[in-house]
């Protein structure tokens, strides 16, 4: 391959031969989170890769070894609003969502390696990839409703396409981390392969490009079969006994009071119950209960309308009092001590503008 070509923070660097151009995140004291010239820059990557005959394939990973993405630049984000500088947070997400939308659309297949931490926007970045990497010390979650927040990026949509029954609400109300090659078992990652082989496996894919279709989903299915050569199938483990809870539990949850009483009264699997219990309490009940709203009215949308309901979602919970809150106990002070107002879940009775948009069609 020729040497890295960088934009002008360094923090996007490509990387280009004919067939494949691997797309490096380069910002590894910030644990390669996004900001807005980094969407910036990776869009413009993207649609030259585009209109680049030669290329088939993209690779994107993230530098050092600690991330590959920990999601958008959520603090200053929340610093942009606090300052009156509203027009920036939504040009982040304005610009996110059609990064992330252009990637589910993108006419060629992309890998992407989720080494070490990668949540929210880190997993709209792979969400739409034809092959997810995930090693052992990958380290998943979309933990929005810990800040005030909602797991967007199209999560409320794709997880539905992806996860086992019972995790899209699991995952996106609670938080809660997937570890390793269990990210292969709940859907979120394609293959696993362990760290000290993912040299080797990048090696066949760059071996394999120029031979790749420049149909995306004949490609997709040669990428498939390239996997299934290079990667251990029985390195994923299995859980049954976690499924069947989640699904129990989670699936098709009407309301988050039901979900906490049944917890409350669990009946299989009751340490698990006390602490998902505890963790659930712990977050925002306006997040938490938006964000089982949105997974209702979600499901099964095209993309194009899950991106547009998370931009509304999004231009309103940036000015909500426990957007703030969450960014200052969990990312500023951090004295993870977050004041929620309304404090109560049964006390979240209105979204205000959102509501007309949050009625399902079977209300």
């Amino acid at each position: 391959m020729d040497s890295w070509i960088t934009d002008q923070q360094n923090h996007v660097r490509v990387r280009t031969s004919k067939a494949l151009w691997h797309i490096e995140l380069n910002r590894p004291h910030a644990l390669n989170s996004l900001s807005l010239a980094m969407v910036r820059q990776l869009a413009q990557v993207l649609d030259a890769a585009r209109h680049d005959p030669h290329v088939r394939c993209l690779l994107i990973t993230g530098s050092g070894s600690k991330a590959f993405c920990a999601g958008g630049d959520i603090k200053w984000v929340a610093l942009q609003v606090r300052s009156g500088n509203r027009a920036e947070a939504e040009a982040f997400f304005h610009e996110e969502y059609a990064l992330d939308l252009a990637m589910h659309r993108f006419s060629k297949p992309l890998v992407v390696v989720t080494h070490g931490v990668t949540m929210g926007g880190g997993l709209g970045l792979s969400a739409g990839a034809d092959i997810v990497l995930a090693t052992e010390t990958t380290h998943m979650a979309m933990p929005e409703t810990r800040i005030g927040f909602f797991p967007d990026v199209g999560a409320t949509g794709w997880l539905y396409a992806k996860c086992l029954a019972g995790y899209p609400e699991y995952l996106a109300l609670t938080g809660d981390d997937v570890l390793g090659f269990h990210a292969v078992r709940l859907g979120l990652a394609t293959h696993g392969v362990e760290s000290h082989r993912l040299k080797d496996v990048l090696e066949a894919l760059e071996e394999a490009a120029p031979r790749l279709s420049p149909d995306r989903s004949t490609a997709r299915r040669q990428l498939f079969e390239l996997m299934a050569s290079v990667t251990r199938s029985e390195a994923i483990p299995q859980d049954a006994a976690m499924d069947a809870w989640v699904r129990s539990y989670f699936d098709g949850v009407s309301s988050v009071p039901e979900l906490l009483q049944n917890l409350s009264q669990c009946q299989m699997q009751s340490r698990l119950c006390e602490g998902v219990f505890r963790r659930l309490s712990e977050r925002s009940p306006t997040a938490v209960t938006l964000t089982l709203a949105l997974l209702k009215v979600q499901r099964g949308r095209p993309l194009e309308e899950v991106f547009a309901m998370d931009e509304r979602v999004a231009r309103w919970i940036i000015e909500h009092h426990d957007f703030w809150e969450g960014v200052r106990a969990r990312l500023i002070d951090k004295d993870n001590r977050p004041r929620w107002n309304p404090s109560r879940f049964e006390e979240v009775l209105s979204f205000g503008p959102l509501d007309r948009f949050l009625r399902t069609e079977a209300e």
